[in-house]
């Protein structure tokens, strides 16, 4: 659920956001004590920004690498989309087809170049190709698929930055 307000955010906010984008299973005395406020204040201040849909989600970041004995590897790509049409409707559309989709990770709306990217992850090749006519061959909009495969994930970091 989105919601949109119009909040003013202090330095101590900013704080908060970049503590919890750290490590998100901070407790509130541990998060109040790193932003230099009573454990009320902190509190307060959390619900604010969660109430104003800065804080989308908490979850656990779990690590592939260490997972890959029970799950494999799996295999990711960063695939490139171009549609054929790329009215406001058919972009929606594909972009509400690729939210509902676990396979896809992230999906961007680009400009110049493809119309989407996307990073997408399954367990192999034939489920590659499964989810590539799942979702791109069965559509008659999409024009031009690329997808390029992860040999090695050097970064991950989910984090919006922040002035302070």
């Amino acid at each position: 659920m989105e919601q949109k307000h119009n909040t003013e955010l202090d330095a101590t906010d900013l704080k908060l956001l970049d503590a919890l984008q750290n490590d998100a299973s901070l407790s509130n005395l541990a998060l109040a004590a790193l932003a230099h406020i009573s454990p009320p204040t902190c509190l307060r201040r959390v619900k604010r920004l969660r109430d104003a849909g800065l804080i989308e989600r908490q979850i656990a970041l779990l690590n592939p690498d260490k997972l890959a004995h029970i799950t494999g590897h799996g295999l990711t790509a960063i695939v490139e989309i171009t549609l054929d049409r790329q009215g406001d409707e058919h972009l929606s559309a594909f972009e509400q087809r690729m939210r509902v989709d676990a396979a896809v990770q992230q999906c961007y709306r680009t400009s110049p170049g493809p119309d989407f990217v996307l990073v997408v992850h399954v367990a192999d090749m034939p489920a590659h190709l499964a989810l590539s006519q799942r979702l791109f061959t069965g559509d008659a909009n999409v024009r031009n698929v690329k997808a390029f495969f992860s040999i090695k994930r050097s970064k991950f970091e989910p984090k919006v930055l922040l002035r302070q």
